[in-house]
């Protein structure tokens, strides 16, 4: 088992995941050609030891357990899984100074553009 960074991320990267994974295997794209990488973080899964801490520091909570993740978000395992093809365009980012704490609101319109509900 692993865990999965999804689409709830794109665009929103507070980063504040990386604080608390203790082996480094939240990762960017940071190759010169995006190919198809949305600009979000990603659990690389080989290297993942499912100690599930990053779960709960999410603000958006786009972070899911592959087993219970909702089915619109079966690409997104996918992608995760593909980081491996192509690990060295991907690094662990630096963590921003500060950061802007997403508001309910937002995490909940997050989530209605992705069409998960509640």
């Amino acid at each position: 088992m692993t865990w999965v960074i999804t689409r709830l991320c794109r665009d929103c990267l507070d980063m504040t995941c990386l604080e608390v994974c203790p082996v480094n295997c939240i990762l960017e794209f940071v190759g010169d050609t995006p190919g198809g990488w949305p600009n979000q973080l990603y659990i690389a899964p080989d290297e993942c030891i499912d100690c599930g801490a990053c779960e709960p520091e999410c603000p958006w909570a786009a972070i899911f357990k592959d087993e219970d993740l909702p089915a619109l978000f079966s690409d997104d395992a996918v992608l995760n899984a593909r980081v491996m093809q192509s690990r060295g365009d991907f690094d662990v980012p630096q963590q921003p100074e500060t950061r802007r704490i997403p508001s309910a609101q937002e995490v909940e319109g997050n989530r209605k553009k992705w069409m998960l509900e509640g």
